[in-house]
């Protein structure tokens, strides 16, 4: 992690096929493409990659979740449980088509509580979305069943866990719809770009039709398009979609990699005293964009954390406790609703009341947690030497406290 480690004349190559035809847009413009579609080979290959039945490319990872929240019929006055740890696009998705977020407790797999979500349906409830967040998965086969039980959709953020996958499926391609974010520190970037998977045809007709305005797409030209509903413009081009097509022909070289390297580093710091590592419900289908550790006490791994960065190491390391983009103890924006223009009352009243609950399970969780992100270009003696740094800042920190 990511693809742009290995940016190159595959990805260049494509891109001048499109720059040669001059047809940037992915849609139309049919006689000058010269047979050319960047963005149509794109969902095929990811069809045919991940095992889905249906794919929509959109514009970013953000995107492709709010076209999924509306091609599920999510909207104001529904609910949507999250977990508290997640990167910010999930919520402003999900505010953004009217709906609550819900947000709930994690456990040591970083994903949804099971537990958690029980405890928060409601009346109003009408999706789950787990967030497989930092390589790994949520307990997918817990959260599938909820969802039956409740009649609940059940969306996977999956933006940051590419190639995962959860007793042989592929994540993101599990519930209802799935999303992958393409941007540029993804394990497949695009530069920007993102995708909805679905195997529900319906659903998949939505999203091509509300990710470009609302056209059907049936027509022999856009001129002669219907528009059955509303929609945006959430479009990938064919430049983006050209270095997509490059980069998922890498992905298993990717994969590869990053499981070798994560190996290699955990066995490095295993041996430090009280260390332990991130639950993974299906170790066989991390993707191992991470390694995430935890140290006994949240003094200890922030003390770490600060020799770690006077030890000139901290790079590629995150401490999400402190992070204000991906926990919720630092979203003040959206613990008031902070935004430019006016949400409707009771909307602005249901998120406050919703993102406001201590998360005392998640905070003694993350409070300890270290993830690392995993390079696809250390060599082996880098990643010991890495990993040894990394063991060494933690040792003294644990002789000062």
């Amino acid at each position: 992690m990511p693809g742009f480690e290995f940016f190159g004349d595959e990805e260049r190559h494509q891109v001048n096929e499109v720059l040669g035809t001059g047809i940037l847009m992915r849609y139309g413009f049919d006689a000058g493409r010269k047979g050319i579609w960047k963005a149509l080979e794109l969902e095929q290959a990811i069809t045919q990659t991940f095992g889905c039945t249906h794919a929509q490319l959109v514009s970013s990872g953000t995107a492709a979740l709010t076209t999924a929240l509306q091609s599920l019929g999510i909207g104001y006055g529904d609910e949507v449980i999250m977990p508290c740890f997640t990167f910010v696009a999930s919520f402003e998705a999900v505010i953004s088509v009217g709906a609550t977020p819900v947000l709930v407790e994690i456990d040591d797999t970083l994903t949804l509580d099971p537990a958690a979500v029980r405890a928060a349906i409601t009346d109003r409830t009408k999706c789950i979305m787990p967030v497989h967040m930092c390589g790994g998965m949520a307990e997918m086969d817990t959260l599938q069943a909820i969802c039956g039980e409740h009649g609940l959709a059940l969306l996977e953020d999956a933006c940051q866990s590419i190639g995962g996958s959860y007793k042989g499926k592929c994540l993101g391609t599990i519930g209802n719809a799935g999303t992958f974010s393409f941007d540029f520190v993804k394990t497949l970037t695009c530069a920007e770009g993102g995708v909805v998977m679905t195997n529900q045809k319906e659903l998949f007709i939505k999203a091509d039709a509300y990710s470009d305005h609302g056209h059907d797409h049936k027509g022999v030209d856009r001129g002669a398009d219907l528009h059955p509903f509303l929609g945006y413009n959430f479009r990938i081009s064919e430049l983006h979609a050209a270095v997509g097509v490059a980069q998922i022909r890498k992905l298993d070289r990717f994969l590869a990699i990053q499981r070798k390297n994560h190996s290699i580093l955990k066995e490095e710091l295993a041996s430090i005293p009280g260390i332990t590592f991130r639950r993974i419900p299906d170790p066989a289908g991390d993707s191992c964009t991470f390694l995430s550790w935890f140290l006994p006490s949240e003094d200890l791994t922030r003390s770490s954390v600060a020799e770690m960065k006077e030890s000139g190491i901290l790079g590629g390391q995150f401490y999400w406790f402190d992070n204000n983009w991906h926990y919720i103890r630092k979203w003040d924006h959206l613990k008031t609703a902070m935004t430019l223009g006016h949400l409707h009352p009771d909307h602005r009243e249901a998120i406050i009341r919703n993102v406001n609950a201590s998360f005392p399970g998640s905070d003694a969780i993350m409070g300890r947690c270290i993830s690392t992100a995993i390079s696809l270009l250390w060599t082996e003696e880098q990643i010991r030497d890495k990993g040894k740094a990394m063991k060494a800042a933690v040792l003294k920190a644990m002789g000062k406290s």
